[in-house]
């Protein structure tokens, strides 16, 4: 699972609607996937991004290395959509769990896939 799909996830547990997002990533396994470069792509998901979540799971995943903010000059920055890129496209997210910071329901990852199904009670 790539990044960018990870900062469009939030948790539907029935009367879950609070602090259901970002989910938190366990045990995580991340791998990078190479991915072909469109920063015109890049730009425009910019605004479809939530910087501060994405930031705090680069640090749960280990990845220092992200701006607390996106640049002022973000569509112009070449080094910055490159970076981007690599965060968001290329690294995968292959086995582990998300968790929410909410209600505590485990959304499993296996071989990059989020299994986002809840049990009938759940819904």
């Amino acid at each position: 699972m790539r990044l960018i799909t990870h900062n469009m996830l939030q948790c539907h547990v029935k009367d879950c609607n609070t602090n259901n997002f970002p989910l938190r990533f366990e045990d995580a396994e991340v791998e990078l996937i190479e991915a072909d470069y469109n920063p015109t792509f890049l730009v425009n998901m910019l605004p479809k991004i939530e910087w501060e979540a994405l930031a705090n799971t680069a640090v749960q995943l280990g990845i220092n290395n992200v701006p607390s903010q996106v640049p002022e000059n973000a569509a112009e920055n070449e080094e910055f959509l490159k970076a981007l890129h690599n965060l968001l496209l290329e690294t995968h997210v292959q086995q582990g769990k998300m968790v929410c910071n909410n209600c505590q329901h485990v959304y499993n990852i296996k071989d990059g896939i989020p299994n986002m199904l809840l049990a009938e009670h759940e819904i």
